[in-house]
């Protein structure tokens, strides 16, 4: 992808974050970040929802990742369907190598299969696929990356909720896939302010699983704009050492363009 598509897609990424005016009122912005458990619910439909943050991962002693940032772009179709992208600027240093550049485009949906019911859970599915050469040459596979996941979250109580999330993804080179759970906790701790504990883990076909752990806090600035902040360390000896992640997401209103 040529350095002018680069820029535009980040434009693009910026120009949504401007602040406009909502015309009706709607539950507090839900998201999917910033722990690894999707949500199982909707962007409302004739919204736009971007979730937008930067995170660093420390792999091992000589190995480290980041994401400048890393950003999801929701639209609600309907109460049962959203449109997802997803567009991630990635640096990885190997020693004294580095590598940085935007990674493939993830195109997506999550539909909505059922509601909450006694001790049914909210169940949603989300469905991607992460494109082979839609981003900077040195990070394009051999093959486009399919990936599937189902979400499912209980109501515990009034300020409690469990989630949790079964899929697999595959990586663009091989046929074996990718197989992952997540396991978390939400908790309100007042109207504004929120915390999460989770546990997740990848397990590659054939190979050995690898298990980690994380947590942050989530803070409602108004009913469309949230920060976050998370962190996280390795369970398995072969998982990446720790991450660390702040972010923030807001909702905009499609069929609004007053300022406010």
């Amino acid at each position: 992808m040529t350095s002018m598509k680069l820029r535009l897609v980040f434009f693009l990424v910026f120009l949504l974050q401007t602040n406009f005016s909502f015309s009706q009122s709607l539950d507090p912005i839900i998201t999917d970040r910033p722990d690894q458990t999707e949500s199982p619910f909707l962007v409302p439909a004739n919204y736009l929802q971007v979730e937008t943050g930067l995170a660093m991962e420390q792999v091992n002693d000589q190995e480290r990742n980041g994401l400048l940032p890393t950003s999801l772009i929701k639209i609600g179709l309907n109460d049962r369907f959203e449109l997802r992208l997803v567009a991630e600027h990635f640096q990885t240093a190997v020693g004294n190598q580095k590598k940085t550049g935007l990674l493939p485009l993830t195109v997506g949906f999550k539909a909505n299969l059922c509601e909450e019911k006694g001790i049914v859970p909210q169940v949603s599915f989300i469905g991607h696929y992460t494109t082979s050469n839609w981003g900077s040459d040195s990070f394009h596979t051999t093959y486009g990356a399919p990936s599937f996941r189902f979400l499912m979250q209980h109501t515990l109580s009034s300020r409690v909720s469990l989630g949790y999330n079964l899929g697999a993804e595959w990586n663009g080179e091989s046929a074996q896939p990718i197989y992952l759970y997540t396991l978390s906790t939400g908790i309100t701790i007042t109207k504004k302010l929120g915390m999460f504990l989770e546990l997740y883990g990848f397990a590659p076909d054939g190979v050995k699983a690898d298990h980690r752990w994380d947590g942050g806090f989530t803070y409602l600035i108004n009913d469309h704009t949230m920060m976050d902040i998370s962190g996280g360390t390795r369970i398995t000896a072969n998982a990446p050492a720790y991450f660390t992640s702040i972010g923030f997401s807001k909702r905009f209103n499609l069929k609004s363009g007053k300022r406010k």
